[in-house]
């Protein structure tokens, strides 16, 4: 039963670290899916897991005494106030709790009937993201329930029921939907506990924003990781969040102590208003400025650099459209002024032109046209290979001949044999059976070779035998276990000229994820150069996806990498002819790279895809 005091009773986790007080700057003036983006990115620095950690995921049960536990808290909105489990499926807030569980006792195992165990509910379903971390074990949507009502709500969306064919103790409720714009089955959960389950779908829908598209099996998410729910899906939980169950100072303490367990926090409650300013904001009809002063620079063979003054917005500016020779190229899905065209034929003259876009749709003019040629020479970078394998064919759970265009847009060029394509990693991937992965007929050579790879759906370790002009040059392996991705780089293969590279699965039976495949480009002329002038250096790949880049110099040099807020991240010295820095713990963006050789220094931009 619920009790109300007129007085703040103290907080148990006193000691504990709370949300820091400018944690959510960096969102402030934002609105739309810009705001959500943003907000990824808060969620996302300092959430911390344990990936060597075989425990981290029954770790969960330690943190629910902070997190979920009928206490005190700092308003005094209490139930018994016993310190047992808070569990959203048998809590009764108007009269005694049909059962309750003690931390650290009677966690399931094998149930029958209610109150025989409790275990950790997923409420974005686990088989969604093929139970991957860090989504299987962030307690912002993994809570505490009675084991019989998990199996009894299973992976269905939650929602209002119409007819109930399951009512569990406290009167959550399994069966036919009452919702216009979905006809299945649903749970809907007492309404006491409706908006922290609203808040917490909202929350995964933002932290997980880069990958949440391909969690479509959950019957809410409409494949898309800006709006990612059905529109009756978002409508109900905006009505939830702000009408039903609003945010409560219980709540706000258990943010604060899962904060303290991960190093992040849930946006939503703290600041409810931001559901409404991302999801459904106030009209906007006002289009943002022209950008101008567009220059196109820096040509290679197949690259031209392009910058702008950026447009100006009343809202704000999310995105710019790249037209090329007046077509649409891409979409920047960023608000810098800058972008390198890719994939261009060498010595050919291009116009380039930019538009501005803002959260609700609106458009620019395009700005005045610049143009460029691109050089003619050898492919020293921007002709490397960098596949995400977001273009394999649609998603299917069968093993067949998989043909596809990649990102170099080579036509057809990308074969996978006895392969799905249902699977995700970072995004989608290719899925390999008993078959193997070949790549088209690459120009340029390979320099080092980066790949993740993760099995799945059991099996033992094993190894792809990789393949460059029919020789191999080495083996990628991939853990046992459905363990955490592998990501691995073979350096120095160093073959030049066009190339062929195959992964031939070793097995005839593991099933293995292939996401994130890239390569450095190689060239006799280039490796053997004498590069002795500064201006001439070489950087490759730029732009780049790998975990590598290159610098192609005859003297000793000094590099350091700045971010555009002009803090250095990373400092190297550098010796050889041609020098590899390792760049993978740099986030995606744009990056200024001084090299200095002790006499004279260039800067040169480096873009991290």
């Amino acid at each position: 039963m619920k009790h109300f005091y007129l007085l703040f009773l103290l907080i148990t986790t006193l000691g504990f670290s709370q949300i820091p007080s400018n944690y959510y700057d960096t969102a402030n003036g934002l609105s739309g899916f810009a705001l959500k983006t943003e907000l990824r990115n808060i969620t996302t620095n300092g959430h911390f897991w344990s990936t060597s950690n075989p425990d981290s995921y029954d770790e969960l049960y330690t943190a629910y005494v902070n997190t979920h536990s009928d206490v005190n808290v700092s308003s005094g909105n209490i139930y018994e106030n016993d310190g047992t489990v808070l569990d959203f499926y048998s809590e009764n807030p108007s009269g005694a709790d049909p059962y309750n569980y003690t931390h650290g006792n009677m966690q399931c195992g094998n149930q029958s009937a209610e109150g025989d165990c409790y275990n950790r509910e997923h409420l974005v379903p686990q088989s969604s993201f093929n139970s991957a971390y860090p989504m299987q074990s962030d307690i912002h949507h993994v809570i505490p329930t009675d084991g019989r009502v998990n199996n009894f709500r299973g992976s269905l969306p939650f929602g209002e029921v119409a007819t109930p064919n399951f009512t569990s103790l406290n009167g959550s409720k399994r069966g036919s939907s009452a919702i216009t714009g979905y006809s299945g089955t649903m749970f809907e959960p007492i309404d006491e506990f409706k908006g922290d389950i609203a808040r917490a779908l909202l929350y995964f829908a933002t932290r997980y924003e880069n990958t949440v598209d391909g969690y479509t099996s959950f019957d809410m998410f409409n494949g898309t990781n800006n709006q990612v729910f059905f529109g009756w899906a978002i409508d109900m939980l905006l009505d939830w969040h702000y009408n039903v169950d609003p945010v409560d100072q219980r709540e706000r303490d258990r943010n604060n102590a899962a904060y303290n367990f991960q190093g992040n926090a849930n946006p939503f409650v703290d600041h409810p208003e931001y559901a409404n300013l991302i999801w459904n904001p106030s009209s906007d009809t006002q289009a943002p400025t022209t950008p101008t002063n567009l220059v196109a620079s820096n040509p290679t063979s197949s690259t031209v650099d392009l910058s702008w003054t950026a447009s100006t917005d009343n809202v704000a500016v999310v995105t710019y459209d790249i037209y090329v020779d007046g077509s649409f190229y891409i979409t920047t899905n960023s608000t810098t002024p800058s972008f390198t065209v890719t994939g261009l034929s060498p010595e050919t003259s291009y116009t380039f032109a930019v538009l501005a876009k803002d959260a609700a749709g609106n458009s620019s003019a395009q700005s005045a046209s610049a143009s460029s040629t691109t050089t003619a020479g050898p492919p020293v970078g921007s002709d490397c290979v960098s596949e995400d394998f977001e273009g394999i064919p649609a998603n299917s759970g069968s093993y067949s001949t998989r043909i596809w265009t990649g990102v170099d847009g080579i036509t057809n060029g990308w074969t996978a044999t006895d392969a799905r394509t249902d699977q995700t990693l970072n995004g989608r991937s290719i899925c390999i059976r008993n078959g193997n992965l070949s790549s088209p007929t690459i120009v340029g050579g390979i320099g080092n070779l980066t790949v993740t790879t993760q099995l799945t759906f059991g099996g033992s370790a094993g190894t792809f035998d990789v393949l460059v002009n029919g020789s191999s040059v080495g083996s990628i392996p991939y853990s046992g276990d459905n363990s955490m991705p592998t990501t691995t780089t073979i350096p120095n293969i160093n073959i030049s000229g066009d190339i062929t590279l195959v992964l031939d699965n070793q097995s005839t039976s593991n099933r293995v994820r292939i996401d994130d495949l890239s390569w450095t480009c190689y060239s006799e002329t280039l490796s053997n150069s004498n590069i002795n002038s500064i201006e001439d250096l070489k950087l490759f790949p730029n732009p780049t996806k790998g975990n590598y880049i290159t610098i192609a110099y005859n003297k000793d040099i000094t590099v350091e990498i700045y971010d555009v807020l002009g803090k250095r991240v990373k400092v190297a010295y550098l010796h050889s002819s041609i020098k590899q820095i390792p760049i993978n713990n740099l986030r995606k963006g744009i990056y200024l790279l001084k090299i200095s050789d002790g006499n004279s220094s260039i800067t040169k931009k480096l873009i991290k895809q």
